[in-house]
C-alpha cells in the first residue's frame, strides 16, 4: 500500500494504526510525505528558534521526528515527494508563505503528480490512501496532496504517459481518510464529562471542519491492539503534538477505542465483505464471488 500525506505527523494522526497493522502483517507499506512541514508551529519553547520566522530549521528537525515515528510504527519505506526538499510547506491558507514559488501549493500539478506516478509504478500497490478533495480541513498542502495522489494514480495507469517511469500500473483500490462525526462526538463527550473543554475548545463535532457524515464512511480498521504504538509515534512528533493534548486525554478516558479505530472512504474499486455494523474491515479485501 502507498499513503500520500502532506506533512510529518499527518500520517500518524490519520493512519498510524492502519500503517502499523499492515506492516506487522507483512504488507509492504510505503509512505510518501509531500513536504517537511517547515511552516508548522513549534510547541517546545526551547526549540522555538527553529521556526520559519527565525532560523527556519524546523524542516530538518521534523525529518528526524518522522524517522522516529516510523520506527515506532514499524515502517521502513518512507520518502519525501520528489528530490530532497523539493516542495516546501505552504502554511495555512491565505498566509504569505502560500506565495513562495517553492511551496507545495504552487507546485506544477503535472510535474508533482508524475513523481507520484513513478512511485506507484515502482511499488505497484493494491491500495492507495490520501485525503478527500478538501484535504480534510482545507490546508493547501492537504488539498494539493489529494490532487497529486489522484492525478498521479491516473497517470501511472496510462501506458502512453512517460514510459521511462516504468510499466503502467492501475491501483485497484483508492481510499480517502475519513473521520465520522459520531466517533468524534464520542470523544468530545468523554472529555467534557471528565471536566475538560471539549476537543480543542469545541463541544460539538459539527464545528470541526474535518468530520464527515457517518453514511459516507465505508471502511473501519480495528487497530486497537496497536494504539500504544500510535501514541508513541505521536510523541515522536514532539514539536507538533503536545504531551497533554486531547489525543492523549481521550486515550486515557476511552482506552483503545479512542485512537485505535481508523476510518476510510472507498472512492475507487469495489468494497470487500462488510461486518455486522456495515463496514468493510480490510483495505485489501475484494468482493466475494457469486
Amino acid at each position: 500500500m502507498v499513503l500520500v500525506h502532506a506533512h510529518p505527523d499527518d500520517e500518524t494522526i490519520g493512519t498510524g494504526v492502519t500503517m502499523a497493522k499492515y506492516a506487522a502483517d507483512g504488507v509492504a507499506v510505503t509512505l510518501v510525505t509531500c513536504t517537511r512541514g517547515e511552516e508548522g508551529e513549534v510547541l517546545i519553547a526551547s526549540l522555538g528558534h527553529l521556526s520559519a520566522a527565525h532560523t527556519d530549521g524546523l524542516g530538518a528537525h521534523r525529518e528526524v521526528e518522522l524517522a522516529d515515528a516510523m520506527t515506532e510504527l514499524g515502517i521502513t519505506d518512507y520518502r519525501y515527494l520528489g528530490e530532497p526538499h523539493e516542495f516546501r510547506d505552504s502554511g495555512m491558507m491565505g498566509e504569505p508563505s502560500n506565495d513562495r514559488p517553492e511551496c507545495f501549493w504552487r507546485a506544477d500539478l503535472l510535474e508533482a503528480s508524475a513523481r507520484i506516478a513513478a512511485v506507484l509504478r515502482e511499488v505497484r500497490p493494491q491500495v492507495l490512501v490520501t485525503y478527500d478533495e478538501t484535504g480534510g480541513y482545507g490546508h493547501p498542502d492537504h488539498i494539493q496532496a489529494h490532487r497529486v495522489a489522484m492525478y498521479g494514480s491516473q497517470l501511472a495507469a496510462a501506458p502512453s504517459f512517460r514510459p521511462e517511469l516504468g510499466e503502467a500500473w492501475e491501483v485497484p483500490k483508492v481510499y480517502w481518510t475519513a473521520v465520522p462525526r459520531s466517533y468524534v462526538q464520542q470523544g468530545i463527550d468523554a472529555l467534557i464529562a471528565a471536566g475538560g473543554k471539549g476537543f480543542f475548545g469545541l463541544d460539538s463535532a459539527d464545528d470541526l471542519p474535518f468530520v464527515i457524515d457517518d453514511s459516507l464512511v465505508t471502511t473501519r480498521i480495528d487497530g486497537r491492539a496497536l494504539q500504544e504504538r500510535k501514541l508513541a509515534a505521536l510523541r515522536a512528533h514532539a514539536t507538533q503534538v503536545e504531551p497533554d493534548s486531547e489525543f492523549f486525554q481521550m486515550a486515557e478516558l476511552l482506552g483503545p477505542d479512542a485512537m485505535g479505530w481508523e476510518f476510510f472512504r472507498l472512492v475507487r474499486g469495489r468494497l470487500g465483505p462488510l461486518d455486522d455494523d456495515g463496514f468493510e474491515t480490510d483495505l485489501f479485501a475484494m468482493p466475494s464471488e457469486g
